[in-house]
């Protein structure tokens, strides 16, 4: 796998290295997408699907 202090700085740089300008562009706009529907969306049935969303993917958010 990798080394135990792999920093979020070194998983942007590998993916900066190993994936194409048109596959960063998807997962930026990707990422970006979800922010806005984080940020913006307070539907209480939007928002918890969201959290849940970001939990399965493994995100840990409190």
């Amino acid at each position: 796998m990798s080394v135990a202090n792999d920093t979020v700085h070194d998983r942007i740089e590998r993916a900066r290295i190993e994936l194409s300008p048109v596959q960063l562009t998807a997962v930026l706009g990707f990422v970006a997408a979800v922010g806005f529907l984080l940020l913006f969306v307070q539907e209480p049935l939007v928002h918890d699907s969201m959290h849940n969303l970001r939990h399965a993917a493994g995100i840990t958010c409190h």
